[in-house]
């Protein structure tokens, strides 16, 4: 096949380019880098069947040729990340689909969007299933990502109902691993990173909110099996297993071995109290569940973060030595 992906020099899309390259196929990724890293795709880019496109998907889209699968996964994805690019986060998951889905129905390619489980907002159901139409301020400050999501499933949906376009749509929940971004400002890079620099635990609220952490490879598992079968509702991507942001903060200082001190902040607004996915459906659909643990899977994270800030106060000190 010959899959694009959108923000495909991003977190997920490098690690979905990978596993397509590594399983035989042609990849095209598409990112604007406004958020993603070239870094990312260092692998990539060494493999004849990968080519890197930098553009804005807000804009139209350059010739890109013919496509099997076209995958939206271009957006802001961190709320730190997402209130600085307020507009561009909307654009891009509006006007972004938009172009991409022209684009699949355009060469008859299936389309796959990467949805979240942001569009449940603050839950009154536990866990979420995805009969559950959520609880999101839709003039709140994080309704810039949620609404933006909120409304790529119905762009996406629209698109199958008047063309046929054969869809996916993944409601991916918390996801970490190794190429996340330092300075991503989500939970777990948060915590592992200020261990690792030796800082202060920052917990915002009281901790006893909750969220259900998935490890990378996991997702990339779920993202291949949902492509492999013929679903056009949203599906469920995510961990069960529930901890609280303090018990999150208690397990960094013990894999790390640094027992930095926690402090406590205001919570955000519209902060969810509460976040575990039901994947009742993706078992029955793919047979698929998360088979990596949240211990083994941070393990691995912070050994990835442990080098890249190496790297970075390596890289520093070298630039000072030249000036």
């Amino acid at each position: 096949m010959r899959v694009l992906i959108g923000g495909g020099a991003g977190f997920l899309g490098s690690h979905l380019a990978d596993r397509f390259l590594r399983d035989g196929h042609d990849v095209v990724a598409i990112d604007n880098l406004c958020t993603g890293r070239l870094e990312n795709l260092a692998a990539a880019r060494a493999h004849p069947c990968f080519q890197v496109v930098e553009h804005d998907l807000i804009q139209p889209l350059p010739d890109l040729g013919p496509v099997d699968w076209v995958l939206q996964f271009a957006s802001p994805a961190s709320p730190p990340k997402y209130l600085d690019l307020p507009i561009e986060t909307l654009r891009v998951n509006s006007e972004g689909t938009l172009h991409l889905l022209e684009l699949a129905r355009r060469t008859n390619a299936a389309f796959l969007l990467a949805s979240t489980s942001e569009v449940y907002g603050d839950p009154a159901i536990h866990p979420q299933p995805e009969s559950y139409w959520g609880n999101v301020n839709p003039a709140g400050p994080r309704s810039v990502y949620d609404e933006a999501k909120r409304y790529a499933e119905a762009l996406t949906t629209a698109y199958s109902t008047k063309f046929g376009l054969d869809i996916r749509i993944a409601r991916i929940f918390n996801t970490y691993g190794p190429r996340m971004d330092p300075e991503d400002g989500r939970v777990v890079s948060n915590l592992v990173t200020q261990a690792l620099r030796g800082e202060s635990l920052s917990i915002y609220g009281d901790g006893a909110q909750t969220r259900s952490f998935q490890y990378v490879d996991d997702l990339v598992d779920g993202i291949v099996a949902l492509m492999n079968v013929d679903y056009r509702r949203p599906v469920n991507l995510g961990n069960p297993e529930e901890y609280t942001i303090l018990q999150l903060a208690e397990l960094v200082r013990e894999l790390t071995g640094i027992v930095a001190p926690i402090v406590f902040a205001p919570l955000p607004l519209d902060d969810p109290k509460q976040r575990r996915p039901d994947i009742s459906l993706a078992g029955q659909l793919m047979g698929w569940r998360p088979t990596v643990r949240v211990r083994d899977g941070l393990a691995r994270t912070i050994e990835h973060f442990r080098r890249e800030l190496a790297q970075n106060v390596s890289n520093s000190q070298i630039v000072r030595a030249l000036r």
